[in-house]
């Protein structure tokens, strides 16, 4: 069934969430801070991991490095586009919009929290491949094992952060839904080539994340969220 490996996708965000919020109520706030610092951590290297993949080659028994101009130019374009519309502050907007009418008004952290989880759960590269998948094949498998993994890290999130982080389920079934039914329509202009650069690019903007985990609000990473579509228009260009 094309679509459920989402629908699991988000059941699991809402689980891991639950979770941490029961647990969160028993730490101390030096503890959430810590745990802050651990989940940043981890994302900083999942995102990493992910663009080292791309980005170094083994030629004839050397590492060479491949792809510099592809995010060069991805991201500086990206992120004039990004400033030029202040994607930062639309998706901020939406933040307070969903703690309003969620009844969070007196959370401090909720609008962050959610917006650093929806980054985290929607960037990568195995949401955007999973969904691709799921919209070509129906195979959800991906997704999956996204889901188990995006359930472990909002536990962290929630038990530190609070029920923001809960809440970028949404921001997760809306872009991946989306993405499976374009994968379903246009399946000829999602080439490997396409669906690599996207998946690079992605990578970096983790990286990113989870700098912003560790040190808070370093950078306005929304703003760069058009690199990625740039990065996939490129295959057809250069």
């Amino acid at each position: 069934m094309i679509g459920l490996g989402t629908a699991i996708n988000m059941g699991l965000i809402i689980g891991g969430s639950i979770i941490g919020l029961t647990c969160g109520r028993f730490m101390k706030d030096n503890l959430k801070q810590t745990l802050m610092v651990v989940c940043g951590i981890i994302v900083l290297l999942l995102g990493m991991s992910g663009a080292m993949q791309f980005m170094l080659v083994i030629v004839n028994g050397s590492l060479q490095t491949t792809g510099p101009l592809l995010m060069i130019i991805s991201m500086v374009v990206g992120a004039v586009i990004g400033e030029i519309i202040d994607l930062d502050r639309w998706i901020t907007v939406f933040g307070d919009l969903v703690k309003d009418k969620t009844g969070n008004t007196g959370d401090p952290k909720f609008t962050q929290a959610f917006i650093t989880a929806s980054l985290t759960f929607t960037v990568g590269a195995m949401g955007v491949l999973g969904s691709i998948q799921d919209g070509l094949t129906g195979d959800y498998q991906t997704l999956l094992l996204k889901g188990i993994l995006d359930g472990v890290i909002v536990m962290v999130m929630t038990s530190s952060m609070g029920k923001g982080a809960l809440f970028s389920f949404i921001p997760v079934g809306i872009t991946q839904w989306l993405i499976t039914a374009l994968a379903h329509v246009a399946a000829p202009l999602m080439t490997q080539q396409a669906i690599d650069n996207l998946s690079y690019v992605g990578s970096i903007l983790i990286f990113c994340v989870g700098i912003n985990m560790i040190w808070p609000n370093k950078i306005r990473l929304a703003n760069l969220l058009p690199a990625i579509f740039i990065a996939m228009g490129l295959t057809f260009l250069i």
